[in-house]
């Protein structure tokens, strides 16, 4: 049983405050993950540079939702991988991908397999992969940069993935119907 707290805008210290309003404006609601972060200001800060971060690397909208989906997954975290279904909904990015990642299937196209098998293989063997599976993912049509993206990626959902474990962060309400 968790005790870590889930801050509203009026119980997060002080210098967390800003960012949580900042959330609330993008994402009309708080989300439970950055109340909890907001205990230590830093955390959330840093996670929320992160993900924006991320999300401006060379990578589609379907190649982010690979990354995100296939640590979530692997990592079974009940909080992230609702939310970034539905993130990938926002996104614009075929369900069926989405559904695929969620269930451990096949990707659409050789390329999206190869970032999903190369991202796999980081997180199961940490940071540890083989010449010839990096040489897959460059012959899929990626290079040296997407492997640290991918890093990049990682980082942000360590982050995310084992804060929601410790503290049993609830689904918010908006991701519930997709859990």
């Amino acid at each position: 049983m968790s005790t870590l707290k889930i801050h509203t805008v009026e119980s997060a210290p002080q210098e967390s405050k800003t960012i949580l309003e900042n959330s609330i404006k993008s994402f009309g609601m708080l989300p439970n993950l950055h109340g909890v972060l907001a205990e230590v200001p830093d955390l959330l800060k840093i996670y929320k540079t992160l993900h924006q971060s991320f999300q401006n690397t060379s990578f589609t909208n379907e190649e982010l939702t690979v990354v995100w989906q296939t640590i979530n997954v692997e990592h079974e975290c009940s909080y992230c991988i609702p939310a970034h279904t539905g993130i990938a909904h926002m996104m614009k990015v075929d369900p069926a991908l989405t559904e695929a990642l969620r269930n451990k299937e096949v990707m659409p196209n050789k390329k999206l397999q190869a970032l999903h098998d190369t991202t796999l293989s980081i997180v199961r063997n940490r940071g540890h992969i083989s010449d010839s599976e990096l040489q897959s993912f460059y012959d899929a049509g990626y290079g040296e940069h997407q492997v640290l993206e991918i890093i990049l990626g990682l980082a942000q959902k360590v982050i995310s993935n084992y804060t929601n474990h410790i503290a049993s962060t609830p689904v918010d309400k908006s991701f519930q119907k997709f859990i």
